[in-house]
């Protein structure tokens, strides 16, 4: 049996708040408990009988709960959506380096019989742990806010089509987004909510009186939140303000300094709360490899300095972010509390995705997933189900 993990000296980011001087007990694939160093040893499942505690002194890191990504296409040159198999572990593989244990792979727009053939490859995965479900992205979405979408391929959200999906993907699909104004959308939002699919209001040129009533329908997350979609306007507000406004929406908000500006990222953690926002990369294959030129589905990406823009048109294509860059912007830039972030990365996607009884905190009985990052928030460390991926460094 391997030896209790006893990870100790860190600040300790809780679910009821950052513990100084902390102690993370991990025997197996669990975290059998969480205190304050000088706790007791003696305290309920602070070990486990028969193994050997092997100590990591942390004095001077964060230890928090292992990132959660809903919406990722990529990394490390390699697609969900067109890559083989081996491709896609890379992809897994590239973000988990960057603290992501629980990924939710992303489609892009596409044949439906590709789609289809492509979300019973991304089930098997699934089906193994590598990922925690599959999100399309398109083609039920407008062509008017297409973004990096092929528009010879969109089309309006017929349910029967949209069933196609979710029976392709074998019970592991999670999310759609849909532009809910197109003719069919609001059938297609209760046909996903009868079904335990998230329905995502996304790529969508919606008023903000069609917007409510896709929430009404169902629909419970704003893809990347402003992008994609119409500004706030005065006299119309369009579907920013609904999805803001509305306590069972929960937004995407892309964290990387080219999709937001830091006073939307604000407004939006002001105005939604820091429950409802889930940090996304939105990532496409060149997260964690470089610049260059790529495939996104059909359409031809450069990447340049990091940012990701189709050749024709300019429009940005997704991002190269990694959550590990999320969370240190969020803190050291747009000024978010730690705690608020941490959240954002975890708990909040956690519990969308109906898995926060495993993993989306720090607590006994739950994965022992968590990162370690240094005091300017670098990650320095990864555990994944109690085994290091990334280990950190010692003090």
């Amino acid at each position: 049996m391997a030896p209790t993990k006893v990870l100790t000296g860190a600040r300790v980011v809780l679910p009821t708040g950052t513990v100084d001087n902390g102690r993370v007990i991990v025997d197996g694939t669990r975290i059998v408990a969480t205190a304050p160093a000088n706790a007791s040893s003696d305290a309920p499942g602070s070990d486990a009988p028969g193994n050997v505690a092997e100590t990591l002194d942390l004095t001077g890191h964060w230890l928090a709960p292992g990132f959660v990504d809903i919406h990722n296409h990529g990394g490390g040159g390699a697609s969900f959506t067109s890559g083989t198999v081996d491709d896609v572990l890379k992809g897994i593989h590239t973000h988990r380096l960057h603290g992501t244990t629980t990924l939710v792979a992303s489609t892009v727009t596409g044949d439906l019989d590709f789609l289809a053939r492509r979300a019973g490859l991304l089930a098997e995965l699934a089906e193994q742990g590598d990922i925690a479900g599959i999100h399309f992205e398109g083609p039920f979405i407008s062509p008017c806010r297409k973004g990096a979408h092929s528009e010879e391929l969109l089309r309006d959200p017929d349910p029967a089509e949209v069933r196609k999906l979710i029976d392709a993907a074998h019970g592991h699909a999670r999310m759609v987004t849909l532009a809910t104004e197109l003719p069919g959308g609001l059938d297609s939002v209760r046909l996903l909510a009868e079904h335990g699919v998230i329905a995502a209001v996304g790529h969508t040129d919606a008023t903000y009186e069609q917007t409510v009533a896709a929430i009404d329908a169902g629909a419970t997350v704003a893809t990347h939140l402003f992008n994609a979609m119409p500004a706030l306007g005065h006299r119309a507000p369009g579907p920013i303000t609904a999805l803001l406004e509305d306590e069972r929406v929960t937004v995407e908000l892309i964290n990387d300094g080219t999709h937001l500006h830091p006073a939307a990222l604000r407004l939006a953690f002001r105005h939604a709360g820091p429950e409802r926002v889930a940090f996304i990369t939105d990532a496409m294959d060149a997260a964690g490899f470089g610049d260059g030129r790529y495939m996104l589905g059909p359409l031809e990406v450069d990447v340049e300095d990091g940012v990701a823009r189709l050749v024709e048109g300019g429009s940005i294509a997704g991002s190269t972010l990694t959550l590990d860059r999320a969370l240190k912007r969020a803190v050291t830039v747009d000024g978010l509390p730690v705690e608020h972030a941490v959240a954002a990365l975890s708990a909040n996607p956690a519990r969308l995705l109906g898995v926060d009884d495993r993993i989306g905190s720090l607590e006994p009985g739950k994965d022992a997933d968590l990162v370690v990052l240094d005091a300017e928030f670098t990650l320095k460390g990864v555990m994944r189900r109690g085994e290091w991926v990334v280990t950190p460094p010692p003090c």
